[in-house]
């Protein structure tokens, strides 16, 4: 037993350390097999209707390059013109923050400080947000270089369709065979753990996928429609940051109520700034009671810091191959490590060298 513990550590290490070394050219597969993996249901239905596994998977393949091709020549122009336009403006709106800061609270904080507290406190404001943009690029920087320092975006779009295509096509036959590899006596266990893995990666990824999607359209109207200068932009940002659990709602409240206040304080319109922020706080409770209940679940077992730590060690460590894998990797673990518990709280170690206590269900139903 402790030798078979030893080898699965040092599998996973080596595993590890070949991620590490390989992240600059892995992108493309990681994505296509990540894409397969979540498209597998989707041919599995196309099959029951009669097709085969074979035109299943080019059926969907023609489909997901349709979508990427609309992606690419309407979404991503528009959000790329709109992005640019509200990083240019950033440094004025900052500015002008500082000056309705000066405006309002000057008086209150010079009482209560002395005459230097407004000053300071300005200069910090402005240290802090050129920090946060410093920051931000370089975090972006790092995700870009790491990903993307050999492969380049022409062969990312290229080689992961191919590969989801291959991987989608023997999908049940890899499954079948890793079966197959498994010694018969750990089978049982084996497979459910591989059940509660799958249930906890799909319910996640795909339940919230179509989170952000709802939530970024949702944010996206609803500023576009109060008339927030980049509502579009900021609503798309807060849908996919949505992701990140609380990141994409307070990104986006943030970057929202410092639009509104810029463009909308000079006149003191305190309608659009209550429905700037009310578009977010109907956005919320759509999430916290409707949403995430309905397509996420409770059984997912995933705690919103555990997430949050995965997706940022991962993605330091790794770029952008690490994200892709930290949801994945993060409920792997979680149920090994529930499993592991369970197990511990059956042992003998746990009972003090007593068997587990095991009690009759016919007798405790009759009781």
């Amino acid at each position: 037993m402790r030798g078979r513990a030893i080898v699965g550590l040092v599998s996973i290490a080596v595993l590890a350390v070949l991620l590490y070394l390989l992240r600059d050219v892995i992108l493309p597969f990681v994505a296509g097999i990540i894409l397969a993996y979540l498209l597998d249901p989707l041919a599995d239905r196309l099959e029951k209707i009669g097709l085969g596994r074979l035109a299943a998977s080019l059926v969907i393949l023609a489909l997901s390059v349709v979508a990427l091709v609309v992606a690419l020549l309407l979404v991503v122009p528009l959000a790329a013109n709109q992005a640019a336009a509200l990083i240019g403006s950033a440094p004025g709106m900052v500015s002008r923050l500082q000056g309705i800061l000066a405006e309002r609270a000057g008086p209150l904080l010079e009482r209560l400080g002395g005459a230097n507290v407004l000053s300071d406190l300005q200069s910090s404001v402005g240290s802090l947000a050129g920090q946060a943009g410093t920051w931000l690029l370089a975090f972006l920087t790092s995700l870009w270089s790491g990903s993307q320092a050999l492969v380049s975006i022409v062969s990312l779009l290229v080689v992961t369709p191919v590969v989801a295509f291959y991987i989608l096509v023997d999908w049940d036959r890899m499954i079948a065979t890793l079966d197959t590899w498994v010694p018969p006596r750990h089978r049982p266990v084996v497979r459910r753990l591989g059940r509660e893995i799958d249930g906890a990666v799909t319910g996640f990824i795909r339940g919230q996928t179509l989170v952000c999607v709802i939530l970024g359209t949702f944010y996206a109207v609803g500023l576009w429609s109060v008339g927030l200068n980049f509502g579009g932009l900021i609503g798309m940002i807060a849908g996919l940051l949505t992701f990140i659990p609380y990141v994409g709602t307070l990104t986006g409240f943030l970057l929202a109520m410092g639009v509104a206040l810029v463009q909308f304080w000079p006149g003191s319109d305190w309608l659009h700034l209550g429905l700037t922020m009310g578009v977010f706080l109907v956005g919320q409770f759509l999430e916290g009671n409707i949403l995430s209940p309905k397509l996420v679940g409770g059984s997912v077992g995933l705690h919103p810091v555990w997430l949050m730590f995965a997706l940022l060690a991962a993605g330091s460590l790794f770029g952008f191959v690490g994200l892709l894998l930290a949801v994945p990797v993060a409920a792997s673990m979680a149920v090994v490590i529930r499993y592991g518990i369970e197990r511990y709280l059956d042992s003998r170690i746990y009972h003090g060298g007593d068997p587990p206590l095991i009690v009759d269900a016919s007798i405790s139903d009759k009781a």
